[in-house]
């Protein structure tokens, strides 16, 4: 099996982008790739794992938090280069989206700090373009 750093294939990363009410769930990295960053709740798929099922399992063991239904919000290619140009990092990132059902927001396996951010909130967090895109879709499709 081969590395996530300086990887012959690209992993698969899964995500959730959870509400309460307007407020959405967002995580600060504990460990690289961002280190530090603000970003949404998510991890690498495990062999024999069901995308859906990875996404719950992850949210659960980075948040304490469970999700309603779940609808798919996105699929985002992440590609970090080094100085060199080599690939870094190569991640396909499936999003899903849904609705806070249980638990309280609270850090746990690779993530520093939990907030629940509300929309006028989010600048602070440096978000990247990426992730307020794929939030912004995910209000629109949880909308409809």
């Amino acid at each position: 099996m081969t590395g996530r750093e300086f990887p012959t294939r690209p992993w698969v990363g899964i995500g959730t982008i959870i509400f309460r009410g307007e407020a959405v769930l967002l995580a600060r990295r504990g460990k690289p790739p961002r280190l530090g960053s603000w970003s949404l709740p998510g991890g690498a798929q495990h062999l024999g794992e069901g995308a859906e099922a990875c996404a719950r399992r992850e949210l659960l063991e980075e948040t304490g938090i469970e999700a309603g239904p779940l609808l798919l919000a996105d699929v985002i290619d992440s590609v970090s280069l080094d100085e060199q140009g080599q690939v870094r990092y190569h991640y396909t990132i499936i999003d899903y989206c849904g609705h806070w059902s249980a638990g309280e927001a609270r850090p746990g396996d690779d993530v520093a700090e939990t907030a629940w951010a509300l929309p006028d909130e989010l600048s602070a967090y440096a978000l990247t373009r990426e992730a307020m895109a794929v939030i912004a879709k995910a209000r629109r499709i949880l909308a409809a």
